[in-house]
């Protein structure tokens, strides 16, 4: 009886180990809030799902009422994107006047492939700065990086919103 009993507590303790939820880290966490806001579905559409499909007629076209255009606001993010990530990774920065609005007016719809492209890319190489960088290093940055899910998502949305005035968003990609 003592060995059934036994053998009872153990498999309860393997399956109560096999159950226990990964520890959460702040690399974890930041991993996170970068890659549902790029490619990972999860609580909101990422960028990739965002954009695909987008012609350049497409991403330059903007309502009457005087929101940006998809494109103008892709542009935002790899610019804003590009330049952290080159702050974090000691990079040089591209001059910038401090003029928010160059962020979004100096999209051009003949470059609409490479801005998505160029995005992408800034996305994948942010998430692998928080992979490989040190504690230290991550700890320095980690509200920075945080901010930039926020903004991401918040931008994000906004170009589901163009899209869905525009009438070329297909509400089965996540947002009806």
């Amino acid at each position: 009886m003592k060995s059934l009993l036994a053998f009872v507590v153990l498999l309860f303790s393997f399956q109560a180990v096999a159950e226990t939820p990964k520890p959460v880290t702040l690399r974890s966490i930041l991993l996170e809030q970068l890659r549902t806001t790029h490619n990972e579905k999860d609580w909101f559409v990422p960028i990739n799902v965002a954009l695909a499909g987008l012609t350049p007629d497409q991403a330059n076209w903007k309502d009457a009422g005087g929101n940006h255009s998809v494109g103008q606001l892709t542009y935002h993010l790899l610019f804003w994107n590009g330049r952290e990530l080159a702050k974090f990774t000691g990079k040089s920065q591209p001059k910038f006047n401090g003029n928010n609005d160059e962020t979004f007016n100096n999209f051009d719809a003949k470059q609409w492939s490479e801005t998505t492209r160029q995005l992408d890319q800034v996305m994948t190489d942010l998430e692998k700065f928080v992979e490989t960088a040190d504690d230290q290093t991550l700890q320095k940055f980690a509200s920075e990086i945080a901010h930039i899910g926020t903004h991401n998502a918040y931008h994000v949305g906004q170009i589901v919103f163009v899209r869905k005035l525009q009438g070329s968003w297909n509400p089965e990609k996540g947002v009806k």
